[in-house]
């Protein structure tokens, strides 16, 4: 790599997982960059120029692109290199140049207790029927959570577990239940088309990439209502935000149904952040999770999603979780830092009062 003509994306991309990259960034103009723990870093590479840009094009874009993807704006597909690791890159235009995002993705799933994700998750797994929602911004490990999700499901039940993905990301070997991936653009042209021919395929588990407008909630819904546990991501940054975003969604008018509809069909959320540890390297999941029990379910049907928060305070009988409290485990368990666990906190008073002592919600106990 000692100039920019030298520039071989494959060689990057290898260097980048070696060091722990979660992610590469590349644009015409600009020195190379990836994101290790959180954090960017730029690469001691020269600024890649337009022919250095059409070779990665040439050698990582998929062969149905391969004649048409200059004339995209935004697109996203997946990469491989076999023995390596796989990559889910976006492509996107900067004032007109091309610049792409490139995410690791390992081969290897990792359990719950790996990631150091809360039990709770497991229960989540088991039901057959709902709506299980993971929540988070972009970068917060939910691909991760959801692939453990899925592969917990895959290992521990018989079942047809079938997925839309926009790309496809970790890639499931059969265990005891069968795992069918399907692609948006590939395998069906979108995720509420995906969802609908999903239900005529024999499926008990359905994983929806991302649900981004109201087609792709009303699929979800339909299919959560007709027997089947449907999981799927969206971009909130806790429990009552999901719910709301959800509604709003809706007309005015057709709130009150869609309401009752969520009431029913939400088993739990998982809300996530990824922080960084005490000792640096790694980061962690500090995650709230919303179990939807009788009082919930009424809280939403009310239209009163305040409640919900103070519920999940005292919720510790049905595993209920709240960011701060997840924050004060990992605090108390020291593998966070007092200034991070706050940093990262939204209510940073309330967590100052539980390092204090002074407030210890039913999910924190100090004897554990």
């Amino acid at each position: 790599m000692s100039s920019s003509n030298d520039f071989y994306i494959e060689d990057f991309l290898r260097q980048a997982v070696s060091v722990g990259a979660s992610d590469a960034h590349i644009c015409e103009g600009e020195r190379p960059a990836i994101r290790v723990s959180g954090q960017i870093m730029r690469i001691n590479l020269p600024p890649l120029t337009s022919e250095d840009i059409e070779f990665v094009i040439r050698t990582v874009a998929p062969q149905h692109l391969k004649d048409r993807i200059t004339r995209f704006f935004d697109i996203d597909f997946s990469y491989e290199i076999p023995g390596c690791s796989r990559f889910r890159i976006n492509m996107s235009r900067q004032l007109g140049k091309t610049a792409m995002v490139i995410r690791a993705i390992p081969y290897y799933i990792k359990t719950f207790k790996e990631l150091y994700l809360p039990d709770t998750l497991e229960e989540l797994a088991t039901f057959n029927n709902g709506l299980v929602l993971v929540t988070g911004p972009t970068g917060s490990g939910k691909s991760t959570t959801i692939a453990s999700l899925i592969d917990y499901i895959n290992a521990t039940s018989s079942k047809h577990i079938v997925t839309i993905e926009d790309p496809v990301e970790f890639i499931f070997s059969n265990k005891k239940s069968i795992v069918s991936q399907r692609q948006l653009l590939i395998d069906t042209p979108s995720f509420p088309d995906g969802v609908k021919y999903a239900l005529r395929q024999d499926p008990d588990v359905i994983f929806i990439g991302e649900i981004r407008d109201r087609e792709t909630i009303e699929s979800a819904l339909k299919a959560a209502e007709t027997g089947h546990l449907v999981v799927s991501t969206i971009h909130t940054n806790d429990s009552v935000q999901t719910v709301e975003r959800i509604i709003n969604l809706f007309e005015p008018g057709e709130r009150p149904f869609v309401r009752a509809q969520i009431a029913n069909s939400l088993r739990g959320t998982i809300s996530q952040k990824l922080v960084p540890t005490a000792e640096g390297g790694t980061r962690l999941p500090a995650v709230e999770v919303l179990v939807v029990t009788p009082t919930v379910k009424d809280f939403i049907l009310k239209n009163e999603l305040d409640q919900i928060y103070e519920l999940v305070k005292k919720g510790s009988f049905n595993n209920m979780i709240t960011m701060n409290m997840s924050l004060f485990k990992l605090y108390d368990e020291g593998k966070v830092s007092k200034e991070t666990a706050i940093a990262y906190s939204d209510n940073k008073q309330e967590l100052e009062q539980m390092m204090r002592g002074i407030y210890y919600g039913t999910g924190v106990n100090k004897d554990e």
